[in-house]
């Protein structure tokens, strides 16, 4: 019988932080003796003795500050919480978090200088008055320490008058975790104290998918990575959106970290995160600002929506092949207590298909497994019976050329844990092996941006449907805004006498005009196809942008031309008739429409007008530019 595990509230943590904040301090008389320094220096190079004697004095003499980071929310702009971090003194080489901790593990003072750490950052972060949440950084292993005391950091916070709700402990991943078991009655000992949970740095650790299945936090954190430029690259925007999605089903808040932009924060507010953290909302600070910067707040309020970054096109689709893993199955005649042996054995190994002469039956978790012979007599009753009882008889199985996409809408039509758990790969019918959720997840977010009508492939800008996703955005986001049909005139005999090729680079001319003229973060540009291209401008100086872009192009468009045509202002060509007639250069005909908030209800009405728009320009000789002010209310 496996011994039933008490988890522990609070204790030393033996390993580095992968993320180093505000930890956790016992009051120093509480501490346990602290060991002599390493004499020799450690493989981490941390192992200094002088360095180890001077952080027993920084320990023994508290010289730790603290810094804190607001949190804020994105519908209101409001401060609702802080992050906690650390300092050594400002003189010391000790003074950076990572060289401080470093050293503490290589003279075994992890948990005393993770103690003083938090009992700094919860005693200024009293002393300051600071409303809202404070967000504690403790690593896994710290709670799986069998030997602590329990409930010292409630004693800490109670003695300091703060609210246990109020307090976020922050999982940070160092190393993998695999005794979730023991992790989950941990977790449970500190919500029984009022505290909330939290996963940091989703994307960046070993197994923070799978803590967050097992634990069921009330917060994530994901890792800047993800975040930072995420307003020009699809594949991030891609993976942020999964991970709302998938935390909107399970009632967990999403922090997103490390923003510096003011675009990046607008793309995440419109993808529905709930809280922003990073240096453009404010930096760590010994005494931090009680309300976020009045621009943040603005850019918040404003109705306007984010322009989503755009994919190229990609041509071959990707089948879950590719996410294939040999994993060796077990026969259904295998009993219970052989199938425990093999995880026992096998540390890293979470499920085990059951197949029975090539077909696959169901999948058994190492955790349902361990969690059944964990209560009492459950072994002894069924270990010699048929592996079947506890395997999941209903597991996702897919055949080996189902496309991502076909799987990923398997997926979210699915129970949850099968994203955890994976599913079976088949050729036609006979088990090949298995496919992680984690992988599909990396994958997922190359998908519904592959289609070619998603990217015009000559310009590489947006076709009809982000086109149209867009419009659709801007139109429920109640903004104001103005769509701009843009159309070459005389495109087609120019094609007819200069050749497809030169066709395709005055598209690519346009195109690059266009964009050049826009605010990547407010107007969209895309390629209908052909020679007809879409704006949607937020930008309120649309107007002076569009007379910009007819003087670029009028003067670059000359240079696709011969010296002789450039001379005379244009060239003979037949028309569909057979007859010859004199064509002006190309020009560039802007129709434009404004769309005032429930004026326009479907991208396809504002299709309607704007093709009208561009009907009237077409008319007025040479590059021209025409607002439809009919239906306009508001000036």
């Amino acid at each position: 019988m496996n011994s039933v595990h008490t988890a522990p509230a609070d204790s030393r943590q033996p390993p580095i932080p992968a993320k180093v904040r505000y930890l956790k301090p016992t009051p120093p008389e509480a501490a346990p003796p602290l060991p002599p320094p390493a004499e020799a220096a450690n493989e981490d190079g941390g192992g200094d003795a002088s360095l180890g004697r001077h952080l027993l004095d920084i320990i023994a003499r508290r010289q730790l500050s603290a810094l804190f980071q607001p949190i804020v929310q994105m519908h209101s702009g409001e401060i609702i919480g802080y992050e906690g971090l650390i300092r050594g003194p400002s003189d010391s080489p000790l003074h950076a978090p990572m060289n401080l901790f470093k050293v503490a593990r290589a003279n075994q003072l992890t948990a005393e200088v993770e103690h003083l750490c938090r009992h700094v950052v919860l005693q200024r972060f009293a002393e300051l008055n600071l409303a809202g949440k404070l967000f504690l950084n403790v690593s896994p292993e710290c709670l799986l320490l069998r030997d602590a005391r329990h409930g010292q950091t409630l004693e800490i916070i109670q003695q300091l008058g703060i609210n246990p709700e109020r307090v976020i402990i922050e999982l940070t991943e160092n190393q993998p975790t695999y005794d979730y078991e023991l992790m989950r009655e941990a977790v449970l000992h500190y919500r029984k104290m009022g505290f909330q949970i939290a996963i940091d740095d989703l994307g960046e650790g070993f197994s923070s998918l799978r803590l967050w299945s097992e634990l069921r936090p009330e917060y994530v954190k994901i890792d800047m990575h993800f975040i930072q430029g995420i307003n020009n690259d699809p594949v991030k925007l891609q993976f942020v959106r999964s991970i709302q999605e998938i935390a909107d089903k399970s009632d967990t808040l999403v922090i997103a970290e490390g923003i510096e932009t003011q675009a990046e924060l607008l793309v995440l507010r419109d993808l529905g995160v709930a809280y922003a953290q990073g240096y453009h909302l404010g930096r760590p600070n010994a005494l931090p600002a009680k309300a976020a910067p009045a621009e943040v707040v603005k850019a918040l309020a404003r109705n306007g929506v984010a322009v989503y970054p755009q994919r190229s096109v990609e041509k071959n689709a990707v089948t879950i092949l590719k996410l294939l893993h040999r994993v060796a199955a077990v026969p259904p005649s295998m009993n219970n207590n052989q199938v425990y042996e093999i995880f026992l054995k096998e540390p890293k190994l979470l499920i085990i298909p059951v197949v029975d002469n090539g077909e696959p039956l169901g999948l058994i978790s190492r955790f349902e497994m361990i969690d059944h012979f964990a209560r009492p007599y459950q072994r002894e009753l069924y270990g010699k019976k048929s592996c079947k009882l506890f395997m999941d008889s209903k597991p996702l199985i897919a055949d080996k050329d189902t496309s991502l996409q076909d799987l990923s809408f398997i997926m979210v039509q699915a129970d949850a844990h099968h994203l955890f758990n994976g599913f079976i790969i088949t050729d036609h019918g006979r088990y090949m092996g298995m496919g992680r959720g984690h992988d599909l997840m990396r994958e997922i977010t190359q998908m519904q941006i592959n289609a070619a009508r998603y990217a015009n492939p000559l310009t590489q800008l947006p076709g009809n449907v982000p086109i149209n996703e867009h419009i659709d955005r801007l139109l429920q986001s109640g903004t104001r805004f103005w769509v701009c049909y843009c159309d070459l005139d005389h495109f087609k005999p120019f094609n007819d006498v200069y050749g497809y090729r030169r066709g395709d680079d005055v598209i690519q001319l346009t195109g690059k005009v266009l964009s050049e003229r826009c605010d990547p973060n407010r107007d969209f540009v895309g390629h209908i196809g052909g020679d007809d291209f879409m704006i949607l401008f937020q930008s309120e100086d649309w107007e002076e942008r569009c007379q910009a872009i007819l003087e670029e192009f009028a003067a670059a468009v000359q240079d696709y031309y011969s010296i002789e045509d450039r001379e005379r202002g244009g060239y003979i060509s037949e028309d569909r008739q057979g007859k010859k007639v004199f064509y002006s250069l190309m020009s560039l005909s802007l129709g434009a429409i404004k769309v005032e908030p429930r004026q326009y209800y479907s991208h396809h009405q504002i299709a309607t007008a704007a093709t009208e728009a561009k009907k009237q320009a077409k008319k007025i000789h040479g590059n021209s530019l025409f607002l439809d002010r009919r239906q306009q209310s508001g000036p």
